[in-house]
């Protein structure tokens, strides 16, 4: 391949991976380390090592899968964006709602992908946010454009991916316990996700987290 066919290509796109699943973060690195114009410059398990290792190593693009156990990737995509201007952040994630893409995209991360994408698409989507453009799976970007924005403070777009899952859940009838079994998560961190939920929706027990739940159809009432 001549260098006229890579294009618009940002040659030598340096990436960090953030991703608690071993086998995931190692498959992903090998797929990308066969890539001329991509290098993997770093990777962790763990969110709360990710600033500094971005700080240290100074990546063009972070890919961040959104739901890593114990925490939640969405605030780290958030702080990243905001410690650090000219990263571009990448969000791995499962859900395809438009409000599960819009929130990630509103706190600064600059591209969308959804986990069931194929290899050529997660390169695309890296090259894009290394050459300053943003990008969407696109499921993700028709899930986008065909909602109606939700409106009001309870908006269920104001929410994480995880606070929604857990929302549902809890709308479902499941206990803190089986909750945090469930998501592999402690029960600390899902009574912390409960809290912020009861804060930002400005609701004080569990019979108003479920009523809002089935109010904007996160879950209907014979579920």
């Amino acid at each position: 391949m001549s260098d006229s066919d890579f294009g618009h290509i940002v040659k030598g796109a340096r990436v960090v991976l953030c991703d608690d699943h071993n086998l995931v973060r190692a498959g992903v690195r090998a797929l990308l380390e066969r890539e001329p114009d991509i290098e993997v410059v770093g990777d962790t398990a763990r969110a709360e090592e990710a600033l500094e290792l971005v700080g240290a190593l100074s990546p063009d693009v972070v890919v961040v899968d959104i739901a890593m156990q114990g925490t939640d990737g969405a605030p780290l995509a958030a702080a990243l964006g905001q410690r650090f201007p000219d990263l571009r952040v990448l969000i791995m994630s499962v859900h395809r709602s438009a409000a599960a893409v819009r929130q990630p995209m509103a706190d600064g991360a600059k591209g969308y992908l959804l986990k069931d994408a194929g290899p050529a698409e997660l390169r695309d989507a890296i090259r894009a946010l290394a050459r300053g453009d943003t990008y969407v799976s696109p499921q993700g970007q028709r899930s986008r454009e065909s909602r109606p924005a939700e409106h009001g403070a309870g908006a269920n777009h104001e929410l994480s991916p995880r606070q929604r899952e857990i929302l549902e859940l809890i709308a479902l009838g499941h206990t803190t316990k089986e909750i945090a079994v469930r998501l592999e998560l402690s029960v600390k961190t899902v009574e912390t996700h409960r809290t912020e939920l009861m804060r930002r929706l400005d609701i004080h027990d569990v019979a108003g987290l479920v009523r809002y739940a089935i109010r904007t159809g996160l879950v209907t009432a014979e579920s």
